[in-house]
């Protein structure tokens, strides 16, 4: 006697490539991008991406929804004690972007350090006779802030040895080396050369980097964030770098995204990328993978590897 298994109905919910998708999906899967109503409705499970807003109305579009899957780790656009209170498990991909993450800090940083975009615009302009005015740094010796000690901040913190950075860090969590281990976020700012954040953004450190903190750090300090944009005070990051207390501020991340201009953008010695830093096409292959397969143990009734708390 045969056994039938039944269709599962997946959706795509925000931009969603199949040939990364299909591998992974057996033949009783069947996956829809850019859903109608009537998909939403009877769809079992959703592959969300990060700028995507699943809130109480999304998940009312979605009655028959038994798992969601997050292509990352961020939950901010996600109401996951909705879907909790719903018994719906939230799949995220710890890890998958981790390396490509820790990489993009390194490119803000040594692009700050070496004054690339100046030295960039003198070539182009030029004017060569003028790079003798021009301070370029090094990262070896200097110290090495990291606000956050989890899978990137360890990240970061090991290729650091390879530059021979002196390595400081703080997380109220995460257990850290005692040669890293600051007691609070003010005793990192105060010893480094360069501060890079990876926390959570929360309600309690929302602007965890304020006008007060930034007075706090190493005068011609460099500060880069590929965490959260909400964790720096931009309107007080621009007054310390117009001032010269803060040499440069690499962003790759932005409060809301994609973000209103702000006139910190122009500053000479600001690097932007629009939060693609973990998006590589590595990081987006191995990430996509790990959330369409956290979705299939749910269906089969199986732990995926790991759920939003």
């Amino acid at each position: 006697m045969s056994t039938t298994i039944s269709t599962h109905l997946f959706v795509g919910l925000g931009p969603l490539d199949r040939e990364l998708v299909d591998p992974y999906l057996a033949s009783h899967h069947q996956l829809v991008l850019d859903p109608t109503e009537e998909q939403l409705a009877v769809a079992e499970a959703a592959i969300v991406r990060a700028a995507f807003t699943v809130d109480a109305a999304m998940l009312d579009r979605m009655p028959a929804l038994k798992v969601l899957a997050r292509t990352g780790v961020g939950t901010d656009l996600v109401d996951v004690a909705e879907a909790r209170r719903r018994g719906i498990p939230v799949v995220i991909t710890p890890g998958t972007n981790t390396v490509s993450v820790a990489e993009g800090v390194y490119t803000h940083l040594l692009s700050l350090v070496k004054r690339l975009p100046t030295l960039t615009g003198l070539v182009r302009g030029g004017r060569w006779a003028e790079r003798g005015k021009v301070t370029v740094g090094d990262l070896e010796g200097a110290t090495l802030g990291i606000v956050g000690f989890g899978r990137i901040g360890r990240k970061v913190a090991q290729i650091a040895e390879a530059f021979d950075l002196n390595v400081r860090a703080y997380d109220p969590f995460a257990e850290i080396p005692q040669a890293y281990r600051c007691a609070e976020v003010d005793e990192v700012l105060a010893a480094s050369d360069f501060v890079t954040l990876h926390t959570p953004l929360t309600a309690e450190n929302h602007h965890l980097i304020n006008e007060t903190r930034l007075a706090a750090m190493r005068p011609g300090a460099i500060l880069v964030n590929c965490s959260r944009g909400a964790l720096i005070d931009l309107d007080a990051a621009h007054a310390a770098l117009r001032s010269g207390h803060l040499a440069g501020l690499g962003l790759d991340v932005f409060d809301p995204e994609p973000p209103a201009y702000h006139p910190v953008f122009d500053h000479a010695n600001t690097t932007l990328s629009p939060h693609l830093m973990g998006f590589t096409d590595r990081a987006t292959a191995l990430t996509i993978c790990s959330a369409v397969e956290g979705a299939i143990a749910v269906l089969d009734g199986r732990e995926p590897a790991a759920v939003a708390s």
